[in-house]
């Protein structure tokens, strides 16, 4: 079975930045679109970002012009560059590829903010 490995969480100051990744482990056919949610405890798990396979991103406004969501059709990876964190950026961060048979998550990484 298909799993996504996620990588690149961890503990960050104020201002810093993080990039994770996410891959399949083997082949996805069908891929509509890629994307990052994130559950902070106590919370529920919102939408970050997300991309097309033709590169068109939708941000939660919380994050807009501080994060960046990219691509690679050719590996079927997906990106977050997140810049100027903050400490309510902290959550557990997942990866989710949509298809058009079904949607696939990943385990999860630990994006922490603080001083």
């Amino acid at each position: 079975q298909v799993q996504l490995v996620e990588s690149g969480g961890g503990l960050v100051q104020p201002g810093g930045s993080l990039r994770l990744s996410c891959a399949p482990s083997g082949s996805i056919s069908g891929i509509t679109y890629m994307g990052w949610y994130r559950q902070a405890p106590g919370k529920q798990r919102e939408l970050v970002a997300t991309i097309t396979r033709d590169g068109v991103t939708n941000y939660v406004n919380s994050v807009k012009g501080r994060f960046t969501i990219s691509g690679d059709n050719a590996k079927n990876t997906v990106y977050l560059q997140m810049n100027t964190l903050k400490p309510e950026d902290t959550a557990v961060y997942y990866c989710k590829v949509g298809s058009w048979y079904r949607d696939y998550w990943g385990q999860g990484t630990q994006v922490t903010v603080s001083s």
